[in-house]
């Protein structure tokens, strides 16, 4: 279970993501991504479009954008949406509502139960650095997710690191400017805590960084 204080920062760290703010949230990250973390946007949606199976739960949904561009290996896949903004589930779920999504709001820090057969990937796209806590607490994320999988089912994302990364004075401006306001919590998010994570949970894991964005994908 998680603390009072980190139940308060989970909350501070989704509390942006209004309605208002989810209108203008697309060009604002593909923005950042492209000019300030240095990583084409177009190559996440690569990693989505190699890994990403027709039995799909994506995890800190935004806007569902992500997915609405995806190329699923099939025509009717199974997608279910997982968030603790009702915001974000509301919109995506509408933007990708020719899926017939399932919804599930709930805190990847806790062990999550649901009643619903398990996946066979599983995406957590611009989640990590926006959850409290440090890299290696926030393994919690893969051991409760990694429930959810099938035998040989895949974890995909990506996540903006603070450490063992090259980052631009923009860059260290930005995200100085997002952990002051509680949006993102990475100061103390590095690449090897990132790696040692996946290789704990997973029995096979790869991590690609571009600019100051990990790419990753590990396997049961």
């Amino acid at each position: 279970m998680t603390s009072d204080a980190t139940a308060q920062q989970v909350k501070a760290g989704q509390a942006p993501y209004s309605r208002l703010f989810l209108s203008v949230y697309d060009p604002l990250v593909r923005f950042n991504y492209r000019f300030i973390w240095k990583c084409h946007p177009g190559r996440v949606l690569d990693l989505y479009n190699e890994h990403l199976s027709a039995n799909h739960l994506d995890v800190g949904v935004a806007t569902g954008s992500l997915l609405d561009y995806c190329r699923f290996p099939a025509p009717n896949p199974r997608l279910a949406l997982m968030d603790l903004n009702p915001n974000s589930l509301r919109i995506a779920a509408k933007r990708l509502a020719r899926y017939s999504p399932e919804t599930y709001r709930r805190n990847v820090l806790e062990p999550i139960d649901i009643e619903s057969s398990r996946f066979d990937s599983v995406g957590v796209a611009n989640l990590l650095h926006c959850l409290p806590g440090t890299m290696k607490t926030k393994g919690t994320v893969f051991q409760n997710l990694s429930a959810l999988l099938n035998p040989a089912g895949t974890i995909l994302g990506c996540t903006i690191l603070y450490g063992g990364v090259e980052r631009s004075p923009q860059a260290t401006l930005m995200m100085h400017l997002f952990n002051a306001t509680g949006a993102m919590t990475n100061k103390q998010d590095d690449l090897g805590a990132l790696k040692k994570n996946l290789s704990r949970q997973f029995s096979e894991s790869s991590v690609e960084v571009v600019g100051c964005v990990a790419l990753f994908w590990a396997r049961k």
